[in-house]
């Protein structure tokens, strides 16, 4: 840090006053476009086939089909909610 001088302090103050005018607004831009992520929902077979009101077997042919993207732990099986709601397509009438 360098010294400064009594004359050379209101220059130093309107540097400092414009630098932190400009971080104010990139916070203010940054504030306005962030977008917090969404954290991911697992839900088990059984939640799935509620949900979906079908049978768990009809679950097993469309996870193998690759209709849909089974994730497990273990011996244990997870949907991700997100990729379920996706995978639903509308139908033209």
């Amino acid at each position: 840090m360098k010294n400064l001088k009594l004359e050379d302090l209101p220059n130093a103050m309107e540097l400092t006053i414009e630098k932190l005018s400009m971080l104010e607004q990139q916070l203010i831009d940054l504030k306005h476009h962030f977008q917090p992520k969404e954290p991911v929902e697992l839900m088990t077979r059984n939640e799935v086939a509620d949900y979906l009101k079908i049978n768990p077997t009809t679950l097993w042919s469309w996870t193998n089909k690759g209709k849909l993207t089974a994730y497990g732990i273990g011996n244990r099986v997870y949907y991700k909610r997100s990729e379920i709601e996706k995978s639903l397509v509308k139908f033209n009438k």
